[in-house]
């Protein structure tokens, strides 16, 4: 949704890449493929893969889950930093987008940590619970359509272990989330989302100024 952080300037935009970013070769690759599609906007920032890629370390994960996948940059950027046992269990629905995905996994040498479900992510999701893998997560990466969000978060806090990591995506909708004029059916699904949240007291949280906004929510 966004290119940066809101409220940063350009120049200090370049300064924090400058002296913070680390990206692999085949990620700048991905990224740069994924800038020239015209669904472009889709794309998350390079600090913010970063970012998720240091929470899946610190938390030791070895199991994640994915809920939104486009070209596959943050699939990406959590299974390079995964152990080589570790999986992504990745939902999506397009078969074009998610085949860039498939060819920067391979080329990446990561293909076989990313478990891809072709199918309205909700489905996937049920099936998970119905094999009895809930609380088996260690982190889940929710950035798929807003009008669901909630239901994308219900089934992934039933999913997650305790003291597992939910990072939803876009929370700030580009400042939209505070224009009162703004009545469309995506900024309100954001602003229900938040604010049902913020009351949800099985989990500890806390919202993040990154890219487009992020929100951390731990299970308890």
């Amino acid at each position: 949704m966004s290119s940066k952080s809101l409220g940063l300037s350009d120049a200090l935009h370049d300064y924090l890449l400058s002296v913070s970013l680390r990206e692999p070769d085949v990620l700048r690759s991905l990224r740069e493929e994924t800038a020239r599609h015209p669904q472009s906007v889709m794309q998350i920032t390079p600090d913010q893969g970063q970012f998720l890629a240091l929470l899946v370390q610190i938390l030791g994960a070895t199991k994640t889950l994915e809920i939104g996948v486009f070209t596959g940059y943050s699939a990406l950027s959590v299974a390079l930093a995964l152990p080589e046992t570790g999986r992504v269990v990745a939902c999506d629905v397009s078969e074009d987008f998610t085949a860039i995905a498939r060819r920067y996994w391979q080329q990446a040498g990561v293909a076989h940590k990313i478990d891809l479900h072709i199918a309205p992510a909700l489905e996937t999701l049920d099936r998970l619970l119905a094999e009895g893998q809930a609380g088996t997560f260690d982190f889940a990466f929710i950035d798929a359509d807003k009008g669901n969000y909630w239901n994308y978060y219900e089934r992934s806090l039933q999913l997650l272990r305790s003291g597992g990591l939910i990072a939803v995506d876009n929370v700030l909708w580009s400042g939209d989330v505070i224009d009162p004029n703004d009545q469309s059916a995506n900024t309100l699904a954001i602003r229900e989302f938040n604010q049902k949240l913020h009351q949800d007291d099985r989990v500890s949280l806390t919202m993040i100024p990154l890219s487009d906004g992020l929100t951390l929510a731990m299970k308890r």
